[in-house]
């Protein structure tokens, strides 16, 4: 296959208007999904745990601090959002993984609303059934293998679904779409392939193979919903600062280390209903940028359910 030259646009949330993503690492990332000896350095190498913890050790260097004040003026980051000054990491991953002000990113007040779980690119569907073609067209979705549970995929099917995609210019803190009672997330090995749009359009499984954990959560007495935290290449690994129990909407789930990574959130049937630019955009096949906190969403209360 020849190499695809074809810029990622995304629809910005928040300015109203259509960008072209700046793709860090591009060249490489197109060598390597599209170029037929980078896609067998991906099979022997890149897609390894192996090759993402030594990565990411990398950016646990001292050294790896000379980066971020270059990384930070080429995406234009605002600093006064962060919570600590950048001479203050330690290492490049420390920023990667930075706190943001809370005032930054205030979780929205509606109690029925749904928030974005983390600042990236979304796309939405109100209805995902097993097999579906989600991300690329041919390729089919597989619910139970992506939950590596039978029974709960059962109960999602037909439900809304939110996939969440943080490149390595977002904030990597992820947090809880709306209140619940989460449980201890449940881990499924597999390996670390890229999650960006380049590398989902030759292979869309990489989301259902990739290593992830699995939260379910639960609104008191309603049926469980969950969300599925996905490792990328180059992720050292995800760190979980939630205790399983009961939390509200917007309270810190984790963080993911160096690398670009993903989240789904998926819902029972009837018991969503997903903003409608968003599931516009999404059946454009064009991700929505925006930032946590921001609904994307509203949960339909209980007497509206459609059974």
């Amino acid at each position: 296959m020849a190499e695809s030259n074809t810029p990622i646009r995304y629809y910005n949330r928040l300015s109203g208007n259509y960008e072209e993503e700046a793709i860090y690492g591009e060249r490489s990332l197109r060598w390597t999904y599209y170029n037929p000896l980078g896609r067998a350095v991906l099979n022997l190498l890149v897609g390894k745990p192996l090759f993402s913890r030594w990565y990411g050790w990398l950016m646990d260097r001292p050294s790896s601090r000379k980066k971020i004040i270059p990384f930070i003026e080429r995406y234009g980051l605002e600093i006064g959002e962060f919570l600590h000054p950048p001479e203050s990491f330690p290492h490049f991953n420390a920023f990667f993984y930075r706190e943001l002000k809370r005032r930054a990113r205030p979780v929205d007040e509606d109690l029925l609303s749904l928030v974005f779980p983390a600042d990236g690119r979304h796309r939405a569907y109100e209805e995902v059934r097993k097999g579906d073609p989600v991300y690329a067209k041919g390729q089919e979705f597989d619910l139970a293998e992506l939950l590596g549970d039978a029974e709960l995929a059962e109960e999602l099917d037909g439900g809304a679904i939110l996939i969440s995609r943080l490149c390595p210019v977002d904030c990597h803190r992820f947090h809880a779409p709306a209140a619940g009672v989460a449980g201890e997330p449940r881990p499924i090995e597999g390996p670390l392939f890229s999650v960006n749009p380049l590398a989902l359009a030759q292979n869309y499984r990489y989301l259902t193979r990739n290593r992830r954990w699995v939260i379910e959560m639960r609104m008191g007495s309603e049926r469980r919903w969950a969300v599925v935290v996905i490792g990328a290449t180059c992720v050292g690994s995800v760190e979980f600062t939630y205790r399983p129990g009961r939390l509200q909407k917007g309270s810190e789930l984790g963080y993911f280390r160096f690398g670009g990574s993903c989240l789904i959130t998926l819902m029972p049937k009837g018991m969503a209903l997903l903003d409608e630019i968003l599931l516009r955009e999404s059946k454009k096949g064009i991700e929505s940028y925006d930032r946590m906190g921001r609904p994307f969403g509203r949960l339909v209360p209980r007497r509206r359910r459609r059974q």
